[in-house]
Parts: C-alpha cells; sequence; structure tokens
C-alpha cells in the first residue's frame, strides 16, 4: 500500500505541474521562474536535511562538477526550455511530449554506459514516436505560415533531451556512492545559480510577480512540484527499483492532458486518442522485461 501511495503522489504531482507552470507565464522572465523555484527548493532540502543532521560529507572534487553537471540538465535547462515551450502549446501536448524521455533514456544508455539495445526497444520507440505524430497531427494540419508549433515542439524534444542526459548523469552520481537528496539539493542550487547567470546576460534584471496566484505556483512547483515529488519519486525507484518506478512517465501525461482537457478546452480527436494509447504501449513494451509483455 505504502508503494502505490508513492506512486500515486508522484503522478499526481507532476501531471499538475505542466499547468502551474503556466500560471507564472507572464511579466516575470522563464529564466528568473526557474531560478526562484530551484533556490526555494534547494533551501527547502537543506533545510530538511540539516534538521535530519544529514547535511554533511557533500560532494567534491570531479564527483561535485558532476553533480552540478546534473544540476544544469536536469534542474535548469531542460525546465526553461519548457517554460518556453509553455507559452505555445497546452500544458498536456508539452507533458505527452516528455514522455519521450523513456525512450531517449535507452538510447543514451546505449550511448553513454554501452547498454545494449534489444529488437523490442526498437519497436517501442518506433510505436512511441508514431503516437507522438499522431497526437501532434490535428496541430500539424492547422500550422499556417509564422506558426510557432514546429518551433515549439523542437524545443520540447530539445527539453526532454537534456532532462535524459541529467538522469544519466544521476546515474553516474549514483553508481559513485553520492547520497541522492544531497545531490539534488546541490544540483538544484546549481541550477538556480545558472539561470541567475543566464537571465542577467539576457539583460533580464531579477524580478518576481507579487500576486497571490503567482507565488502560490512558485510555492507549489518548489516544494510540492520538486522537493516532494522528487522525494516520493526516489523512495519508490529505492523500494521496487527504477524499471518498475519508471511507469510514473507513462501515467503523468495522461493526467495532464486531461487537466488540460478541463482547464485549457484540449480538443481531443480520433487521432490524439490512438496517439496516446500509442505512447503508452511504446514506454511500456520499452520499460518491460519480455517475461512481463
Amino acid at each position: 500500500m505504502a508503494n502505490l501511495l508513492l506512486y500515486v503522489a508522484t503522478v499526481l504531482i507532476w501531471g499538475t505541474t505542466w499547468y502551474v507552470i503556466k500560471l507564472q507565464l507572464g511579466p516575470v522572465p522563464e529564466s528568473w521562474s526557474v531560478a526562484w523555484r530551484f533556490f526555494i527548493a534547494a533551501a527547502a532540502l537543506a533545510a530538511w536535511l540539516g534538521l535530519r543532521g544529514r547535511l554533511v560529507d557533500l560532494p567534491r572534487g570531479r564527483n561535485l562538477l558532476f553533480v552540478c553537471a546534473q544540476g544544469l540538465m536536469l534542474f535548469s535547462l531542460n525546465y526553461w526550455l519548457f517554460y518556453l515551450v509553455s507559452n505555445h502549446l497546452t500544458t498536456g501536448l508539452v507533458a505527452v511530449l516528455f514522455s519521450l524521455i523513456t525512450i531517449m533514456n535507452i538510447g543514451n544508455q546505449r550511448i553513454f554506459f554501452k547498454v545494449p539495445v534489444h529488437t523490442r526497444t526498437l519497436s517501442a520507440s518506433l510505436i512511441g514516436i508514431s503516437g507522438l505524430v499522431l497526437v501532434f497531427y490535428p496541430e500539424f494540419s492547422k500550422v499556417q505560415a509564422g506558426s510557432n508549433l514546429l518551433y515549439a515542439v523542437g524545443l520540447g524534444i530539445l527539453a526532454t533531451w537534456f532532462a535524459s542526459l541529467g538522469n544519466i548523469i544521476s546515474v553516474r552520481n549514483t553508481k559513485a556512492g553520492l547520497p541522492v537528496m544531497r545531490t539534488n539539493m546541490i544540483g538544484m542550487l546549481a541550477g538556480a545559480v545558472c539561470m541567475s547567470v543566464i537571465a542577467m546576460a539576457s539583460g533580464e534584471p531579477a524580478s518576481i510577480e507579487l500576486t497571490p496566484t503567482y507565488l502560490v505556483a512558485l510555492l507549489y512547483l518548489a516544494i510540492v512540484g520538486s522537493v516532494i515529488a522528487f522525494g516520493c519519486y526516489l523512495t519508490l525507484i529505492h523500494r521496487i527499483g527504477a524499471d518498475k518506478g519508471a511507469y510514473a512517465g507513462v501515467a503523468f501525461p495522461i493526467v495532464a492532458l486531461l487537466i488540460s482537457t478541463w482547464l485549457e478546452d484540449y480538443r481531443w480527436t480520433t487521432p490524439a486518442i490512438a496517439g496516446v494509447c500509442l505512447i503508452v504501449v511504446g514506454n511500456v513494451l520499452a520499460l518491460s522485461k519480455p517475461r512481463q509483455r
């Protein structure tokens, strides 16, 4: 029952964060919204670790560089790009794009860790990509000159690739024996600092919107969407393994699409329904073992 609650919490939280990101779009530059989010998340994690007496033996030297690299990929660049994408796509479609991370992780494991890719994995990739094309087919059929759809989809795929690289670096850090929560704390801080530098280099002075909607969204994303969700997810994969825990990545885009249908008037079409089914099948096939299939 405990594992089920952790799984449900992860799926529901990450399924809702895509719409909450939309609430932050406005006068505050996306780079600063990401920076504030992870400054707060890092501070919350530091406080929690300090109270438990675990703010010790922090990574140093070469390990620290890899932890910062994980932060840049997983808690900085990918979120920044997804914030930009959210200006052009409904949040449900953004979450569907992110579901490609399962397939990208398999490819990156082959590149960086020489993990063999089996025929079923290639089949799963083709099924997932076909599903993605079907989901976006109604949108592409309406593309006109000057449309930002292709730009947004390309940016979303790049953001997912960054997130996948962050996952691969996190695997390396885990194999090096680095504590996950302390690694996340430093990575979030590094990501926040990186976004601050990018914002200032772009000529965007530090700013924040002191409205209830923006501040509540910021705190939700920092504490619930970052600290709690990552805590639930990491605890889950510690208990049941990363392969089974990764099924959360299959489920939460569906939650995001349902929220988008309710709050953003997303219109379901026959190709979109078929596409979502194919994406789910592709991800499950990629994650499952032959006996499980």
